[in-house]
């Protein structure tokens, strides 16, 4: 069952507790949309849990219920990191019930959580990541030349084909209480064709926003929903940097480069006004009925890049890994990279100099005489 059947199946007391919870992770804890579902759908699944062990309240939460959900959901083959988010979300959940004395006492404190798996995250070569920028920008070849080599263009005003689904509305997903950056109106759902109107006005659109969704990712580093969230007001072109939202609401700055001024500034010139509507306000990227461009777009325009220039499966992730390693691979302080990334905590950004030294290594063992 989905998780919206799930909450309405649930005693009144565990819906009202479910809602509230989720109002204080965005509205108190300032969590991203992304966590707050996340962290609601798996409380709505605990407590689906505990109440097909009997419980009909928050109040009989134990660690027995804790750990038989957790345990029922990894026989259903659940991966590690999965597991560890529900338990973080489990923690987090009968934390705030017993500070706010919906419960007498707090059994995630004695919760553990499944250590998770990190493997070595995907990376392109630089070769490969340039060859990617280029097949983006070959796409947009129609009016997606840089402003220093365009003469004049103009994008006509047709209609573009559209063959989409969905319509632009507030309630677009399953989304739980609080959402992003104004992310609630208007969101492109993904489940259109977004290049349907290719060679018109719309479609040509289209191309020069991939590019320039292409080149910010990888030039900056960040994550597939600070991206989504990005507003107009939030990119200085005078001091090239991106004001960028993170995790937990933590606000930081980031550099890019000229490539990706250039690509922004086709975007907002040419293409942002051709699909703009009225839900567009202020976000900066437009999905192709003018409302916020969403995360499930962002990576198929990956995805079709890395195909078009004839390179595996690259997903918007795989971009972000990219710019942290090249980034080292040139000499840049971990430090450095670990606030350009928005990580709180060091050990996170470590697993990049592993990627680099697992390259050095392959490089040595291929070349070197006496490997």
């Amino acid at each position: 069952m989905r998780t919206r059947e799930l909450h309405e199946a649930l005693p009144a007391a565990l819906r009202q507790a479910v809602d509230d919870f989720g109002h204080h992770l965005a509205g108190v804890d300032g969590r991203s949309a992304h966590t707050v579902r996340a962290y609601v759908g798996d409380v709505v699944s605990m407590l689906d849990h505990a109440v097909r062990e009997g419980r009909t309240s928050v109040a009989e939460l134990d660690i027995g219920v804790l750990r038989g959900w957790l345990a029922a959901r990894m026989g259903a083959g659940a991966a590690r990191a999965s597991q560890a988010r529900r338990a973080a979300a489990a923690r987090t959940f009968t934390g705030w019930a017993h500070r706010t004395g919906r419960a007498p006492h707090d059994p995630g404190a004695q919760l553990a959580s499944p250590r998770a798996h990190r493997p070595l995250p995907t990376v392109l070569r630089a070769d490969q990541a340039a060859h990617l920028m280029t097949a983006s920008t070959e796409k947009a070849a129609p009016i997606g030349q840089t402003t220093a080599t365009k003469t004049t263009a103009t994008i006509g005003k047709a209609a573009a084909t559209e063959t989409a689904t969905t319509t632009d509305a507030a309630a677009g997903t399953d989304a739980a209480p609080g959402t992003g950056r104004g992310r609630s109106m208007g969101a492109e759902t993904g489940e259109h064709a977004e290049h349907a109107g290719e060679g018109s006005a719309a479609g040509d659109a289209l191309a020069i926003r991939d590019r320039a969704v292409l080149e910010l990712l990888y030039a900056s580093g960040v994550r597939v929903s600070e991206l989504c969230d990005l507003n107009r007001a939030d990119v200085d072109y005078v001091r090239q940097v991106v004001r960028v939202f993170g995790k937990g609401a933590k606000e930081r700055t980031v550099p890019f480069g000229l490539p990706a001024r250039r690509a922004l500034d086709d975007w907002l010139r040419l293409g942002r006004p051709e699909l703009a509507g009225r839900y567009s306000r202020d976000a900066l990227f437009l999905g192709v009925k003018g409302g916020r461009l969403q995360a499930t777009v962002v990576r198929r325009i990956v995805a079709r890049a890395a195909q078009a220039a004839g390179l595996p499966h690259t997903s918007p992730h795989d971009l972000r890994h990219s710019a942290a390693t090249h980034l080292l691979d040139g000499g840049a302080d971990l430090r450095a990279v670990q606030e350009l990334l928005g990580h709180s905590s060091l050990s996170s950004t470590q697993i990049y100099t592993h990627v680099s030294t697992e390259r050095l290594r392959a490089a040595f063992n291929q070349a070197h005489p006496r490997a």
